[in-house]
């Protein structure tokens, strides 16, 4: 049903690694495996701390793990058909539901594999079979694969974290002083570091060290020539239309949802960004929504999120650490609060959701404004499509506005829309990386009250 609704919606074919020598291609041939093996040698080298926490027993699940793994890289690298899922979690049925729409699609004839079907469906299934190869082998059913580079990566950026928690400390001290351009001003600065933070992204770099060194702040007009399309204006009028006074003269309570993307730096951009919006009562809630299971490698999960406060108000830093107990207290105050469900480790386009999952859709009704954060947003948003870079970022969203969105993503995959006529191909001239190299960004927003 969803993936003929997606058809209805219209929309050119996804992306696929069948384009030889394209990204997607390049991805799922050498990223992709690339992965796989790293995630091998982690559980390799957790051998002895297995065997002090479960005895044999934990050796013998990372020998049966190791084996699913390897017989997954293999079913990559040799285009093997994408097989079912057999561990019987909460979404297998869905996946395997997916799965046959996608045979549907193809016909009896071909198979659904990973070079020839859609990339955005394949990258999103290897990453599920890690999970089912952890799960099917206890006692080590809980262990993230992907946990010692999302904890690298936040220890690699703490310079950049205590400069921009020294600047979050600065301007909350004389926050009832702003005036409204300078509120204003500092929501931008901070919308923008929220942006750039996306940089870091270990599924990009296959894991490898990706943080941040310097401070944010300070790169912010160096950087602001790459963003493509800046859309930040009509986030700012979003979010104040939507504190306007009621009938009885009351405020009306705003709340923010931010749809994560990477733990370690770009999470702590985050926090500062809803920090300030709680702060300056641009905001009186945020609800911040992560993945249920590890995902492309530095994805945010509960645990995640809940590590990164706990880091913070540890750090023998003082405004870091006064950081830490601000943000600990909004959790435990309901101000903030982290949720996840199982559709955000789906392979569905984000037009399919109200469908799929209409307690998800019905949630983000609920919501002032949704920041959907990075690169694998942005291609659900799309649906990971070829989309001609001057089609409008509405039209692409195919029916997909449960309430005023924003996009902010570092350029990392080949999808982009909502450019002017000739920017793209002026970008191609100069720059024939300019989709995939993080160098670029964009800020686009779309509301379902927006006139058209």
């Amino acid at each position: 049903m969803a993936a003929n609704r997606a058809l209805l919606h219209g929309g050119p074919p996804p992306l696929s690694a069948k384009v030889e020598g394209s990204f997607a291609y390049l991805t799922v041939r050498d990223r992709l495996p690339t992965i796989l093996t790293r995630a091998i040698d982690t559980i390799h080298r957790n051998k002895n701390k297995f065997f002090e926490e479960f005895g044999e027993d934990g050796v013998q699940a990372e020998k049966r793990t190791i084996g699913f793994l390897s017989k997954l890289r293999n079913e990559l690298l040799t285009d093997k058909p994408i097989l079912a899922l057999c561990d019987g979690l909460v979404d297998t049925d869905a996946w395997n539901q997916y799965l046959r729409r996608q045979q549907s699609l193809v016909g009896e004839r071909d198979s659904v594999s990973w070079f020839k079907s859609s990339w955005l469906y394949v990258e999103c299934y290897m990453y599920r079979r890690i999970q089912e190869a952890i799960w099917l082998n206890p006692p080590i059913s809980d262990f993230d694969v992907f946990h010692e580079s999302k904890t690298q990566s936040f220890f690699e950026s703490q310079q950049a974290v205590i400069a921009l928690c020294t600047y979050l400390q600065g301007l909350n001290k004389n926050m009832d002083n702003l005036s409204e351009t300078q509120l204003t001003e500092q929501f931008h600065k901070l919308l923008q570091v929220s942006l750039w933070g996306n940089k870091c992204d270990l599924s990009i770099s296959a894991g490898m060290e990706n943080s941040q060194k310097g401070s944010p702040i300070d790169s912010l007009s160096d950087l602001k020539s790459f963003i493509l399309v800046d859309d930040s204006n009509m986030v700012w009028s979003a979010l104040s239309s939507a504190q306007k006074q009621g009938a009885d003269g009351q405020i009306n309570p705003v709340r923010v949802d931010i749809v994560l993307d990477n733990a370690g730096f770009e999470l702590v951009t985050d926090l500062v960004l809803a920090d300030f919006l709680v702060s300056s009562g641009l905001a009186k809630e945020v609800r911040f929504h992560g993945k249920s299971i590890p995902w492309f490698v530095s994805d945010v999960t509960a645990h995640d999120f809940q590590w990164t406060i706990r880091q913070t108000l540890a750090a023998n830093h003082k405004w870091m650490s006064k950081s830490g107990v601000q943000w600990h207290s909004y959790v435990r105050e309901g101000v903030w609060s982290y949720h996840d469900h199982p559709f955000w480790t789906m392979p569905h386009e984000y037009c399919d959701m109200a469908g799929d999952a209409p307690d998800l859709y019905t949630t983000l009704q609920g919501s002032n404004l949704v920041l959907f954060k990075g690169d694998l947003n942005y291609r659900k948003l799309s649906g990971d499509r070829e989309w001609e870079h001057t089609v409008p970022f509405d039209r692409a969203l195919r029916g997909f506005q449960p309430a005023p969105l924003c996009s902010l993503r570092t350029l990392k995959a080949n999808v982009q829309m909502g450019l002017q006529p000739g920017q793209g191909e002026n970008l191609s001239a100069q720059d024939p990386g300019w989709m995939t190299s993080g160098k670029y960004a964009v800020i686009q927003f779309s509301s379902p009250h927006r006139e058209r």
